[in-house]
């Protein structure tokens, strides 16, 4: 039975079968209703994530998703602003989140896929889900790819900014002061595609709860009828 279903549903993915587009899934919504209604929402919420983040302040004056210095190098920090030198912090800190806003715009394109990707069988369970499925589902089925794909745009990004310059500095005149014991790596590339990529999966899942709890955000026929009855 098992081996049949899912034959069925390869049947359906490949070939838009009528009669499985009519088998009900619940509340009225068919299995092709809840598939639809899923990659919608995903592509929404998607679209959103990347055009609130990708923009000028994005990053740097949204205190949710602004990346700061990472927490190893918070004495620096405050050394730094001790000895008057608190303009190159907020130099580095400022580059760091230019550079995540400007990398934020290439990611579209690899979510995209990763929606086009989606089975049927994925969505009918999301669709079932609770307010962070789709979410849940997203970052645990891409965050690997997402990372390897997102690397390089972020350190391209940072170097156009000046960001790995302004942190380099700041980590390398910490490493020469006579009284550093342990040197810090002024590699910051890692550290915020991390950040970044987990800013994106924040806004995504704050979309998805808006979908699924706010009617007016249910902005297409299939998203309200699909998560209507939620």
């Amino acid at each position: 039975m098992k081996k049949m279903l899912t034959a069925l549903f390869t049947v359906f993915l490949f070939n838009s079968c009528d009669v499985l587009q009519q088998l009900p899934v619940s509340g009225g919504v068919t299995e092709a209703e809840a598939g639809q209604g899923i990659k919608q929402a995903l592509d929404k919420g998607l679209n959103r994530a990347v055009s609130q983040l990708n923009s000028t302040d994005g990053f740097f004056k949204n205190e949710l998703y602004k990346i700061l210095l990472p927490p190893e190098a918070k004495k620096i920090e405050n050394t730094f602003r001790t000895l008057g030198l608190g303009s190159l912090v907020d130099k580095a800190v400022l580059s760091i989140n230019r550079g995540a806003e400007d990398a934020v715009g290439k990611a579209l394109p690899i979510f995209t896929d990763a929606i086009k990707a989606m089975t049927l069988q994925d969505a009918l369970g999301i669709v079932r889900g609770g307010d962070t499925s789709i979410t849940h589902y997203f970052r645990e089925k891409t965050t690997n790819k997402l990372y390897t794909a997102f690397m390089p745009v972020i350190q391209s990004s940072l170097d156009k900014v000046s960001a790995t310059r302004y942190y380099g500095d700041l980590i390398q005149q910490y490493n020469d002061f006579p009284t550093t014991i342990k040197k810090l790596n002024p590699d910051l590339a890692d550290y915020v595609t991390s950040r970044t990529t987990d800013a994106m999966f924040k806004v995504i899942a704050v979309e998805e709860k808006n979908i699924r709890e706010n009617p007016v955000a249910r902005t297409t026929e299939i998203l309200k009828k699909v998560f209507g009855g939620i």
